[in-house]
């Protein structure tokens, strides 16, 4: 077995999983190792089906590894993780409730009286910066004020542990960079700990405090990358940074080995 980092706070093992169906089985991925250490942004990068998701549903127990070891906390993992919350692609906002009822919900279902509830919805709205829509419908919002009404809803869940799938992976350009910026800021300010998935090297190197690239079907952990920039880094300045567009090269090249003598979309921007 691989020797782990001391101080990991999230543990994959050796980790296999495959998936039954019938007389067919499907392994998604295969020996995985990784640690994760507590507060830290941990980007899973690759391909579309190389089973970057499934170390999402691991971490929140939705389903259990194959072989191998998940832990978390110096725990196993077994049933559901209360401590981490999840986002996916879709912010499955309720259409029938505000934005402020929206962010509500969580914090109804733990029972929190509604003083309480109220004073945590109206700190969670400025923090994402909606204090203004707190009383609009989903329908009545933009895409990024959904995404950031998503956003403050996760937080309402209090979970140490944010799991987000592609969060933004439909969104234009410029606001794909506000709303990273946005995670970052109160990711740092709350000392969260992360595990993004993206298929975007860009994005990869923008938020990840380390990027573990995956490979192959089924899915392998090719390279586990630290970023060498700073915590507090500034990601609308990233592009004027030669540490960022080395990072990003490098990335490139792991996940298309074929094209490393081809410049990357970085390389060519820092050349314009």
């Amino acid at each position: 077995m691989k020797v782990l980092q001391p101080d990991g706070f999230i543990v994959f093992s050796d980790v296999t999983k495959t998936f039954q169906s019938g007389s067919q089985s499907y392994t998604a991925i295969r020996d995985v190792t990784l640690s994760v250490r507590r507060g830290e942004l941990t980007m899973l990068l690759g391909p579309s089906g190389c089973g970057k998701s499934t170390l999402l549903n691991l971490t929140a127990g939705l389903i259990g590894p194959s072989q191998g070891a998940v832990t978390y906390d110096g725990a196993p993992v077994g049933g559901l993780n209360h401590r981490v919350a999840y986002m996916t692609q879709q912010d499955h906002l309720l259409p029938w409730r505000t934005v402020s009822g929206n962010v509500s919900l969580p914090l109804e279902v733990a029972g929190l009286a509604k003083r309480d509830r109220e004073a945590r919805v109206e700190e969670l709205l400025s923090l994402v910066g909606l204090s203004d829509f707190a009383k609009s419908y989903p329908n009545q919002i933009s895409g990024g004020m959904r995404k950031r009404c998503a956003l403050a809803r996760l937080l309402a869940a209090d979970r140490e542990t944010l799991l987000l799938d592609e969060p933004f992976g439909a969104l234009d350009a410029q606001l794909r960079l506000t709303l990273q910026a946005e995670l970052l800021r109160i990711c740092r300010k709350l000392n969260l700990t992360v595990m993004f998935v993206t298929h975007d090297i860009e994005e990869a190197a923008a938020l990840g405090d380390k990027c573990a690239v995956f490979q192959g079907r089924p899915g392998t952990i090719a390279k586990v990358f630290d970023n060498p920039l700073p915590k507090d880094r500034d990601l609308a300045r990233l592009r004027f940074d030669p540490r960022h567009h080395d990072f990003t090269n490098e990335l490139w090249a792991m996940l298309t080995p074929d094209l490393a003598t081809t410049p990357s979309p970085s390389a060519t921007a820092a050349s314009a």
